[in-house]
């Protein structure tokens, strides 16, 4: 059965090729997928790497958590299952923030609003 591993701490410039290539050191990779920026198509600088079996993914993540990479550590382990996470509130309007603001003496900062008695 295939085990899924988490790759964190890449390098933004790592290929998804380079991703298969290395962990191919450590047996057969199913898949590898650098996780990129929707927007920007830039990488998040993370990814996973499903590796065919358990005891492939054990040695992976032996070899590989630790590994120094284009300068930096990667952080290799058994990817856990996406959680439920809470809406994020957008914009302004109630606690969201934005607006205008009442000052302490009852205006909205520096506009007046025809009040002459600041």
């Amino acid at each position: 059965m295939a085990t899924k591993l988490y790759v964190g701490s890449l390098p933004y410039s790592t290929t998804q090729a380079r991703l298969q290539e290395l962990f191919g050191q450590a047996g057969n990779v199913v898949q590898a997928m650098v996780i990129t920026d929707k927007f920007s198509g830039r990488s998040k600088g993370f990814g996973f790497v499903e590796m065919s079996s358990e005891e492939e993914a054990q040695k992976a993540v032996e070899m590989f958590n630790g590994y120094d990479e284009g300068g930096r550590k990667l952080v290799v382990n058994e990817a856990r299952p996406m959680t439920e996470r809470p809406k994020r509130a957008f914009g302004g309007g109630a606690g969201g923030g934005g607006g205008y603001r009442r000052d302490d003496r009852g205006g909205y900062g520096d506009r007046s609003y025809g009040r002459n008695d600041y």
